[in-house]
């Protein structure tokens, strides 16, 4: 039986490794691409959270309103954002990732994950398995506690 502390030890191994791995990959592509990692973490945030203002970009990283506006302008020239009008408020402008922009977010991802399909060709079927099903038991841990959390 595996105690708590060494079942905590081992997955903060993975998640060192995962992060880095990951964190690595992410760096390698924004850079192939010319974006520094701001430029390609705000693309991100429109990929994942939608259409925003400079003043939102400002806050989530923590950057002032000029800085957000120059990294987005960045942007905007290479064709990856598209400012448009924002409906709620016209003297505003939203800003949305442009078809190229979607396209640039789909080939980071694919280079992000490319280390875990060489990882899977290390491992046996039978480690293969058990892994997928240890990640699908923390995967529903994680929604348990979210549900739990949003429920407190």
């Amino acid at each position: 039986m595996i105690k708590h502390t060494q079942f905590s030890k081992t997955l903060r191994a993975w998640m060192d490794t995962f992060m880095h791995r990951s964190m690595r990959g992410w760096s390698h592509f924004a850079k192939s691409t010319g974006l520094s990692m701001p430029q390609f973490s705000i693309l991100m945030q429109l990929h994942h959270k939608g259409p925003c203002g400079i003043s939102e970009i400002s806050e989530r990283f923590d950057v002032t309103a000029a800085a957000a506006s120059q990294l987005v302008d960045k942007l905007v020239q290479a064709g990856y954002l598209e400012r448009a009008e924002d409906p709620a408020d016209r003297r505003a402008k939203l800003l949305t990732l442009s078809a190229a922009g979607e396209v640039l977010i789909s080939q980071g991802t694919e280079e992000r994950y490319r280390w875990m399909d060489d990882l899977a060709l290390v491992l046996s079927v039978e480690e293969r398995e058990k892994v997928s099903e240890a990640l699908t038991l923390l995967t529903h841990a994680v929604e348990k506690m979210e549900a739990q959390n949003r429920k407190s």
